[in-house]
């Protein structure tokens, strides 16, 4: 049977095709989710975005889910880290760099697949990542 993109199997899409579908669906979850605690003003949802959508806040947040993934999406995180998209931006390591794309990645993947509940779990554990975060940052 073929998904919504026409597609019956996302295993031949490149992963970094598979990351760039994961960056706008993860971005999309953390707006939705910061409009629904009543933020309204632009400036501080993108500074609140900001504290998800960092590729070491994705790394943190792809080590803490990793002993829950099943073999299929062990197997999507790799082909993402491995990915080669060039260099990592100076401000972060190149080891975040890779788990953020990899975490990426694999919510493309379970988009495309249609695992929009799973992609809930996931985002699940990264606001309880960016939350417990917040409580040590007298900042926010």
């Amino acid at each position: 049977m073929k998904n919504f993109y026409g597609q019956e199997n996302p295993a031949g899409i490149p992963a970094l095709v598979l990351a760039y579908l994961g960056d706008a669906v993860y971005e999309l979850y953390v707006r939705k989710y910061l409009i629904s605690c009543g933020y309204t003003k632009v400036d501080s949802l993108h500074k609140k975005a900001v504290k998800f959508v960092n590729a070491a806040t994705q790394a943190r947040v792809l080590r803490a889910i990793s002993d829950n993934l099943s073999d299929e999406e062990a197997a999507v995180v790799r082909r993402g880290r491995n990915a080669k998209s060039g260099s990592a931006p100076k401000n972060m390591s190149v080891s975040d760099y890779r788990h953020g794309t990899a975490l990426e990645t694999l919510i493309g993947y379970l988009a495309f697949c249609g695992r929009e509940d799973r992609i809930d779990e996931i985002f699940s554990a990264a606001r309880e990542i960016v939350l417990s975060s917040a409580e040590g940052d007298t900042n926010h």
